[in-house]
């Protein structure tokens, strides 16, 4: 089975970890024999300008993209040298174009099977691999398979272990990935001091439309959850059918996942005792234009177990609260170490009984929710969540702690940036 499909479908984290090494085994039994020639020259001083390898297919217009492209063109120079392995679409977009311009030198693989990209990487001298896939779609796990460089790392695209035993490190956080969940993971753990998510703070931040224009009622309570359908499941939309119940005049904002999805609603909403025109589809829209919309939502419901991530981080950014739940995973905490990061726990339930009684309080109390409003406003540009700065040192520290421990002759193993 898929590991993202695992995810899905809430498999716990004994199931995830068995499921992504499985997974892995069969793919790098295909591969046949791993090796490479010539091999790295291995230059083993700790303080060299180091070569970072990131390797996606999501160098376009995509949310990971938008998450970390700051962290590109934040790095220092002087130490790093940084190079882009895609393998994806050239979309032609200006994210697209200022992701190319943050890389020092960027390397199409596209047309290269697994072992010649692997190959390339291990003749441009690579130190770290960072791989920002992991088994989400268009993934090629076949490439760092071959272990192109001395040091291969996980990062950001894949909330879960990849099972994969030529990936070294996962870089995670104490809230999404506690130090006692560490055997749930193939890779060692290390440790950002707030979140491990990125994000760009150079966004800007448009004037919201008018609440028409998005099909909204022009008053009412707005409870919105504008992240993939794939991830709603009927616990969940359960919860928020009571919520409508209990909240007069309230109306659930979704994104319109399309005809099949809105049917489907629909009638889970009538079965439910809700009219289906409480229901507010949002249509697909441009990234600045979405983040713009989102602002018009009074609260931003989170999904469960997955998790919102992007969406998490674009919600605070654009001034929504959100309300998440803390699960027993990877992907069911990425909410929880977001708005930890915002400075916002109270805003993580304990449980989904706990998450349903705060959605209601909030909604039925407008005076705390302007003061949660308020507070976000106050401390965006101040929080650790859009510090991007303070995450790339973060990051860049952790890669020399890294290539350190390899200078040494130590394996891999675990620790914790200090702040």
């Amino acid at each position: 089975i898929p590991p993202f499909t695992l995810l899905a479908a809430g498999a716990g984290p004994a199931d995830q970890r068995l499921g992504a090494a499985a997974y892995a085994a069969t793919r790098a039994a295909a591969l046949g024999d791993h090796a490479l020639a010539p091999p790295h020259t291995d230059d083993r001083r700790p303080n060299r300008r180091l070569k970072l390898g990131y390797l996606s297919s999501d160098f376009h217009d995509h949310a990971t993209a938008r998450l970390i492209v700051e962290l590109f063109e934040r790095h220092d120079r002087d130490r790093f040298d940084v190079i882009g392995y895609s393998y994806g679409p050239d979309d032609g977009s200006a994210l697209r174009r200022r992701l190319l311009d943050a890389f020092d030198r960027t390397v199409e693989l596209s047309r290269l099977g697994d072992r010649a990209a692997a190959r390339q990487i291990r003749a441009d001298e690579i130190d770290l691999v960072i791989e920002l896939k992991g088994h989400t779609h268009g993934a090629r796990p076949g490439i760092a398979a071959h272990r192109p460089a001395p040091i291969q790392v996980h990062y950001l695209g894949y909330p879960g272990t990849t099972g994969a035993p030529w990936i070294d490190y996962l870089i995670a956080d104490p809230v999404v990935v506690p130090a006692e969940h560490a055997g749930r993971f193939t890779e060692r753990l290390v440790h950002l001091p707030h979140c491990y998510q990125i994000t760009d703070r150079t966004r800007p931040l448009a004037a919201p439309p008018p609440r028409a224009a998005c099909g909204l009622p022009p008053a009412g309570f707005v409870f919105g959850c504008l992240g993939q359908p794939y991830k709603l499941t009927p616990t969940v939309f359960a919860i928020w059918m009571r919520l409508l119940h209990q909240v007069p005049n309230s109306v659930l904002w979704l994104l319109d996942g399309g005809p099949e999805v809105r049917a489907n609603l629909a009638r889970a909403a009538t079965r439910h005792g809700v009219a289906a025109e409480r229901l507010v589809f949002a249509p697909r829209a441009p990234p600045a234009a979405h983040l713009a919309r989102m602002s018009l939502a009074d609260l931003m419901l989170d999904t469960f177990p997955v998790t919102a991530h992007t969406g998490a981080s674009d919600a605070l950014w654009a001034g929504t609260p959100l309300l998440t739940c803390r699960g027993d995973s990877f992907v069911a905490r990425v909410a929880a170490s977001v708005l930890d990061a915002a400075g916002l726990p109270e805003l993580v339930a304990p449980s989904l009984v706990a998450y349903e009684a705060t959605a209601r309080r909030l909604a039925l109390a407008p005076d705390v929710l302007a003061t949660l409003r308020h507070r976000l406003a106050a401390t965006r540009l101040s929080c650790p969540l859009f510090d991007s700065a303070a995450t790339t040192r973060a990051l860049e520290a952790a890669y020399r702690t890294m290539w350190c421990r390899h200078c040494a002759g130590d394996p891999p193993a675990g620790f914790a940036v200090p702040p």
